[in-house]
């Protein structure tokens, strides 16, 4: 046959991160972490951590050890920045096999740090994050002339995607979900060798076949299912008869490998199955080498902008697709709100419906918090001389060396403070690093997980407003020195964290749609910010800044939420999140911290 298949899996934990310790920017952050022991079960071990992300770390050595029974250059593998330096950091001998696999098994793919919306954020930020991607990536992708992308959750803009091409000198391939693509008409346009044109620049495009995709993910269909639905079901007949090669590109989360005990024996006998029906496996970035090269045959105008393909704005890989009111996905999922229409939607969690309106309160929160953070780690260095936004930024990517500097060294990067400095050298050296720190704890807080769930009252929503509790409250210290009135603008953003449920009425959030009428209500979010543990009052959000505050506010500032909260009440416990209940919870009731604050 002349179809190739291959599969491309996205690696991802945030963390259980509940407090971050304080650091002077010279070095990588330190913090604790929720002690909420889960066991996952593999084949036919169990395999248990102190929290969520410690077991899927323990379980990526599975993953890792049936990546290499796949033939080299098979499928491909994106491991998110910050999950692979938590690797590092707690099983340097699975960091170790992971690298070695990135640079010899399979397509490394390059992705963004922290998994944040990247739409969802400023313009600044998006370009910061770019090129720390292809920074971190470099060690495995360095040579290739063609690099595949891995945008959070594959939300895209043309925007978006043009910072991303302009932050390397190499050929992106974005790797995407068919059901993004605007009119698919050029005739035999699926499994080609597509082009996307993204405000003056261009890039490759593939997107995933969602159903076949979720049916392995989700083990919907057995191996012989899965092998004659992509065999039989996806089959070009134009193609086969004139002798050319086309890919069926299949992608999901790589915990979707360890979803239940067989699920790692599956894959494998899946990709047997395939091969036995003489369909060749190779990665997205390699078929697109062999087409450009003419090792593989095209059609007239393949891989050219003869062969374009639009992508929806905003579009994403795990919508509400039930809600949709074009056949395509959207970014509703993380904004609580239906973009064609601009109306708020509900979800069902434990039963009953729940407004998702509380997503958008908490994007529109979280993009004000960065703006504030930004512009006061650029006017900090500007105080200090640094008048080029350029420098400033290069100086803010080059921080990556520090940030994850374990990673850099592993590989022999520079990692120096001339080094990360030299944009900046006249800027009070203390100072800068401190700045840069902050800078990066305000991108950590970015994670896009807490909106993914219907919940607010998780672990990951727990993390983010706990790291950018600690950004501003770094920041107000440092105004504190020379500007009280700064001081005091970074404290009233603060308290808009520990103000949540207020933003209802801020945020004239009344005045908004509901799908049904009732997801605007006051009931309606009130409800929503409800406490899902027996040890606080306090939403989610509340209750992790007032747990970073009650330790590293000023005394003045401590002083006014004494007066305001019970600061008994400000325990990181969290509910669980929906989709890790297959894992074996100690305590299944919600996602407690076992240990002593």
């Amino acid at each position: 046959m002349f179809m190739k298949f291959t599969y491309h899996f996205h690696a991802y934990q945030p963390g259980d991160i509940i407090y971050v310790h304080d650091g002077s920017g010279w070095d990588p952050i330190k913090y604790s972490e929720r002690l909420s022991p889960v066991a996952l079960e593999i084949r036919e071990e169990e395999v248990k951590g102190r929290n969520w992300t410690r077991a899927m770390i323990k379980a990526y050595e599975y993953v890792d050890d049936t990546l290499r029974m796949l033939d080299e250059g098979s499928v491909s593998v994106d491991f998110e920045p910050f999950t692979l330096y938590m690797v590092l950091k707690y099983k340097p001998k699975i960091y170790g096999e992971i690298t070695e696999t990135l640079e010899t098994q399979v397509e490394p793919v390059v992705t963004v740090p922290f998994h944040p919306i990247m739409p969802h954020l400023g313009h600044f930020e998006q370009e910061i994050l770019a090129r720390v991607s292809f920074d971190f990536y470099k060690p495995f992708v360095a040579r290739k002339p063609v690099v595949a992308f891995w945008l959070p959750e594959n939300v895209i803009t043309k925007e978006t995607a043009k910072i991303v091409t302009e932050a390397t000198d190499k050929d992106v391939v974005f790797l995407l979900d068919e059901r993004q693509f605007i009119g698919v008409n050029i005739p035999q346009a699926r499994f080609s060798c597509n082009k996307y044109l993204c405000d003056g620049k261009s890039a490759f495009v593939f997107g995933r076949v969602h159903y076949i995709s979720d049916a392995f993910a989700f083990n919907t269909l057995d191996t012989e299912g899965l092998t004659r639905a992509v065999a039989e079901g996806c089959v070009d007949v134009f193609k086969e008869k004139e002798g050319i090669e086309y890919l069926v590109f299949l992608s999901s989360d790589l915990e979707s490998l360890v979803a239940n005990p067989k699920q790692l024996d599956k894959f494998l006998g899946w990709v047997d199955g395939l091969k036995k029906r003489g369909i060749e496996i190779v990665n997205v970035a390699e078929f697109i080498r062999r087409k450009t090269s003419g090792e593989y045959k095209s059609l007239p105008g393949e891989c050219s902008e003869s062969f374009r393909i639009n992508v929806k704005d905003y579009s994403s890989w795990s919508d509400y697709f039930d809600l949709s009111v074009d056949g395509r996905t959207s970014d509703m999922r993380w904004t609580g709100i239906r973009r064609e229409d601009n109306v708020v939607i509900h979800r069902l969690y434990k039963g009953r419906k729940v407004s998702q309106l509380w997503k958008y309160a908490f994007m529109k929160l979280f993009r004000e918090l960065n703006r504030a953070i930004r512009f006061g780690v650029i006017d900090m260095l500007r105080a200090q001389g640094v008048e080029d936004l350029e420098a400033i930024k290069e100086f803010l990517v080059r921080y990556a060396r520090i940030f994850f500097r374990e990673h850099y060294e592993y590989f022999e990067l520079d990692t120096s403070v001339d080094y990360v400095m030299e944009p900046i050298k006249d800027a009070d050296l203390s100072l800068a690093l401190k700045l840069g720190r902050i800078y990066y704890l305000m991108l950590l807080a970015n994670h896009s997980c807490p909106r993914f769930w219907e919940n607010i009252d998780t672990r990951v929503a727990f993390g983010n407003v706990a790291v950018i509790s600690k950004a501003l409250i770094e920041l107000m210290e440092l105004y504190l020195e020379e500007n009280e009135d700064r001081a005091n603008y970074m404290f009233l953003e603060y308290m808009k964290l520990l103000a949540f449920p207020q933003l209802y009425y801020d945020y004239d959030l009344f005045r908004m749609k509901g799908l049904e009428g009732w997801e605007t209500t006051e009931k309606a979010w009130f409800d929503s910010l409800k406490s899902e543990v027996p040890n606080s009052k306090y939403n989610v959000i509340t209750r992790a800044a007032l747990y970073v505050g009650k330790r590293d506010l000023p005394q003045d500032m401590r002083s006014v939420i004494d007066t305001l909260y019970d600061l008994e009440e400000a325990v990181p416990d969290t509910g669980h999140i929906p989709g890790e209940m297959h894992g074996k919870w100690e305590n299944r009731e919600w996602c407690e911290h076992k240990g002593k604050d």
